[in-house]
């Protein structure tokens, strides 16, 4: 297995997994944390991380759209909505990015 890292599209699989994972922590750890224990820090360094990763997710995938020539109506689309439903970037992982050999 190529190390994903050496190309664009392997970085944003990981930038995905990590987006994902911070949406999922921030929507089942950090937010019941703050309207249940009255703890907001944690939605604050959590919301902020999200956000930073949520725009790299963003800018990459048009990056990766344009090197990788997809058409917006067929790929592009579906790895932007992706990233604003909890999962979804697992699932487009698995469905588009995990196929595309760069």
């Amino acid at each position: 297995m190529k190390n994903l890292l050496h190309t664009t599209t392997g970085r944003l699989r990981i930038i995905g997994f990590l987006e994902g994972t911070s949406l999922l922590i921030l929507l089942f750890v950090a937010i019941p944390m703050k309207y249940i224990f009255e703890m907001p820090f944690l939605t604050r360094t959590i919301g902020t991380i999200h956000g930073a990763l949520f725009l790299l997710f963003i800018f990459n995938t048009l990056s990766v759209g344009v090197e990788q020539n997809w058409k917006f109506k067929d790929t592009t689309w579906k790895v932007l909505v992706a990233c604003m439903i909890p999962f979804g970037t697992f699932y487009i992982d698995s469905k588009i990015l995990s196929k595309i050999n760069s």
